[in-house]
């Protein structure tokens, strides 16, 4: 029970270090070119790689992958993941990006049954619904403006979905290393070619928001590899929707955001279809319970 409740405890701690880590990219305002910041903060992501080795793993395993396919799959969604979230939160309220990414567990049902054939059973299928109803009365197309930031949220929810799937393909067959690093690497890989053309010097003040962005990322990372060290996954992965909380809250703080009330009625909608589908991926599938890992957005 102790172990419990320190894995629940740093996994909201967690959460907390992504939520103004995400902060400090609204705060940036697109200031900083998105591919560079995407550069900088997987750098900076570097620096929790001691914290992430494991005895007996040897840093040649950041280079030397067991499933090179499933590695480089990794990689390009990794990407594709991190700059939807730079869009996402650099033009979007908060809580709306959040709720946006927050579709990932549902992701995950849908591409455990295509890619790897898994039984779903109707309860989960509803779970689905909902949480797609949930985006329409979010987003009410066709009653405002959408634009990039709201593709950018669900690509990184799509993208982290695919992700969590590539991992459980994995199983224990690659290292806590190699699975840690691997995202780190496709940012900087393909970030580091597109930012090139646009490449800008922050200002001071840049650099500030920058280095909060990137290690505070870093330390959310750390914080949650310990605490699904502590725990069972299945027991973390809940605190991961303490986001909204902050996300209401730096929005109101920081940026004078507001939150009306069909936008919280489909934030719930999205938070209650991805709470029941993490509860039942406990009774129904035990990949939760062979996985540490650092869980996606």
């Amino acid at each position: 029970m102790v172990s419990i409740h320190k894995g629940v405890f740093l996994g909201l701690a967690a959460y907390a270090a992504f939520s103004f880590s995400d902060a400090f990219i609204k705060l940036l305002k697109g200031g900083v070119p998105l591919w560079q910041l995407m550069f900088m903060g997987a750098l900076l992501g570097l620096l929790a790689l001691p914290w992430v080795k494991q005895p007996g793993e040897r840093w040649r395993d950041l280079l030397r992958p067991r499933l090179p396919g499933i590695w480089l799959a990794r990689m390009l969604f990794a990407a594709i993941n991190a700059f939807g979230a730079l869009l996402a939160f650099t033009h979007l309220p908060m809580a709306e990006a959040f709720a946006l990414i927050f579709l990932m567990p549902i992701f995950v049902t849908v591409l455990s049954v295509l890619v790897l054939k898994e039984q779903v059973g109707w309860r989960r299928w509803l779970a689905v619904l909902a949480g797609f109803a949930g985006v329409l009365v979010v987003l009410r197309p066709g009653f405002r403006e959408l634009h990039w930031g709201h593709a950018g949220a669900v690509a990184c929810g799509l993208a982290g979905a695919v992700g969590v799937v590539l991992v459980r393909l994995a199983g224990r067959r690659e290292h806590r290393l190699t699975l840690y690093a691997t995202p780190l690497f496709g940012n900087l890989l393909i970030a580091g070619i597109l930012m090139l053309p646009q490449m800008a010097l922050p200002t001071a003040q840049q650099w500030g928001y920058v280095f909060g962005y990137g290690l505070l990322a870093a330390l959310g990372t750390v914080l949650l590899l310990y605490a699904t060290l502590a725990t069972e996954v299945n027991h973390v992965a809940p605190t991961q929707y303490s986001q909204m909380l902050w996300a209401v809250l730096l929005g109101a703080w920081w940026f004078n955001e507001r939150v009306d009330a069909l936008t919280w009625l489909g934030i719930a909608m999205i938070i209650a279809a991805g709470l029941f589908t993490l509860v039942r991926e406990r009774h129904v599938g035990g990949w939760w319970r062979r996985v540490k890992m650092k869980l996606p957005y």
